[in-house]
């Protein structure tokens, strides 16, 4: 089985649909409660998440898992001049299940139609460890320190770090909420957009 540090890639990151009062409030309640990730077949993780949610309610087991979350974020296209938003999966064939692991409540989710197992080292679930969970969440701006973004559209920059470095550009869209921006710059002749960290530019 993989573990799921193994799984993350530099620059891929989960949008996790929970609050941050939620999540504090969710070791404070009990230490014993933890994030793991469960391997599903693939294009089942909608109907995972539904048939789960469902177990815990008719099982009774609200008491021990809390949340099923499918690992996705916002992808923006432009076609024909619009600006569309679709869910892309960021690690597709995984969901995410926030809670206390016990003989109940691991029958309850590896006996979900669709669910494989639980990612850990053989049998054994091994919980996101808490710097994981934090890097996502950090990164998603749902804790601490977001990154403040004082740059507008329509202003130059010049990008700093990354396989574009040294290019030059116009900020075409700010992506606030997750510490980026897109940046149109001239590659071959034509305008190109590229997606950002805010820390990788520089105004000009």
């Amino acid at each position: 089985m993989h573990r799921w540090c193994d799984i993350i890639q530099d620059g891929d990151f989960l949008k996790l649909d929970f609050e941050e009062a939620e999540y504090e409030g969710a070791e404070a309640s009990s230490p014993e409660r933890k994030w793991y990730v469960v391997h599903t077949y693939s294009g089942y993780e909608n109907k995972v998440k539904a048939n789960l949610e469902k177990r815990v309610e008719s099982m009774n087991m609200e008491h021990q898992i809390f949340n099923v979350i499918i690992p996705e974020e916002d992808e923006i296209e432009y076609k024909g001049g619009q600006r569309k938003v679709t869910k892309r999966r960021i690690f597709p064939g995984y969901v995410m299940v926030d809670m206390i692991l016990s003989d109940d409540s691991w029958m309850t989710v590896r006996h979900t139609p669709g669910v494989i197992g639980f990612v850990g080292s053989g049998t054994k679930p091994i919980p996101l460890q808490k710097q994981e969970v934090d890097k996502i969440l950090r990164h998603m701006g749902l804790i601490g320190g977001k990154p403040k973004i004082d740059v507008q559209v329509g202003q130059h920059v010049r990008v700093k770090s990354g396989p574009f470095e040294n290019f030059e550009g116009v900020v075409r869209e700010v992506l606030a909420e997750r510490g980026k921006i897109r940046v149109n710059i001239s590659m071959f002749g034509r305008e190109t957009p590229i997606e950002l960290e805010y820390e990788q530019i520089d105004k000009i």
